[in-house]
């Protein structure tokens, strides 16, 4: 599995598996949940009871990301992954896969789908419990971590051959000190068009903001070089049920008097886009 750090302040110790649970040098020790997940969760970690996405936001995007609508995104990162895969000859089957953090990582579709047979290297880490649960349950085999990516990422320093937010958190310190020296890190944001149609229907004016020129700024500041950036666009048909679950999963339309202007809507033609970025130290 993943190697893990232990979160107990002024620790960051190393994990060992012994006993069916994990146990740093010190003597902390973490269990494992029934789910299959890890919560390296501390008290000071969390602002409120239920941390992370809502529970509602967690559901739309498992029942959006089922419904297919997240193949094309998976299909351009794709190359940057195998790119960075191992591929010496002489590497034998029981070599270490390629070390992956996936921030935020959700329920887990796009680890499995990007990252399948590297169960061994693959971290998934996400603030929600909920989220945490679907993905342990979608791929047991990962390593999956209930844990704040912005106070601390579980890994040692300089152990990570890729860093991976998919419209996540980006705690550029931590991705720092986390990632090899020759390790990647790969960032996609919602385009400036991502589901333009709804929201010029809910906020009666299609606001347009590109994210991606200020996220190379800071990266680039802190000791980056963004190598390639894509533009992955898709316009696709909505039934009513799926417009319903882009505006929960998005934290769009939350007020009733934006909601109520999609009741009568049964389906729209909308446009999906991200700007995805590859980083190197």
């Amino acid at each position: 599995m993943f190697q893990l750090r232990c979160t107990v302040r002024n620790c960051l110790g190393i994990l060992a598996a012994r006993d069916g649970g994990l146990f740093c040098e010190a003597g902390h020790h973490f269990d494992r949940a029934k789910e299959g997940y890890w919560s390296l969760l501390q008290p000071q970690d969390r602002k409120s009871k239920t941390p992370g996405d809502a529970e509602s936001a967690v559901l739309a995007r498992h029942r959006w990301l089922e419904r297919g609508l997240g193949q094309g995104l998976v299909d351009a990162i794709g190359p940057w992954i195998e790119a960075s895969r191992q591929t010496d000859p002489e590497q034998t089957v029981t070599a270490q896969s390629p070390r992956t953090l996936d921030l935020g990582c959700g329920e887990g579709t796009f680890g499995a789908a990007l990252f399948a047979g590297e169960a061994d290297g693959y971290c998934g880490v996400d603030l929600s419990k909920r989220a945490i649960k679907l993905a342990a349950r979608r791929w047991p085999d990962a390593t999956w971590v209930l844990a704040n990516a912005d106070r601390f990422l579980p890994a040692a320093d300089a152990s990570v051959d890729r860093v991976v937010s998919l419209f996540g958190r980006r705690p550029i310190g931590e991705i720092q000190r986390v990632l090899k020296a020759d390790g990647i890190c790969i960032v996609a944001v919602p385009g400036d068009d991502d589901l333009i149609e709804l929201r010029e229907q809910v906020q009666q004016a299609g606001h347009r903001r590109s994210r991606w020129e200020l996220i190379v700024e800071e990266m680039e500041a802190s000791g980056f070089r963004c190598v390639d950036r894509q533009r992955w666009m898709q316009v696709v048909e909505l039934d009513a049920d799926a417009i319903a679950d882009a505006m929960a999963m998005t934290y769009r339309g939350v007020r009733h008097s934006q909601q109520a202007r999609l009741e009568n809507v049964t389906s729209a033609t909308v446009t999906l886009s991200a700007d995805l970025l590859l980083l190197r130290r």
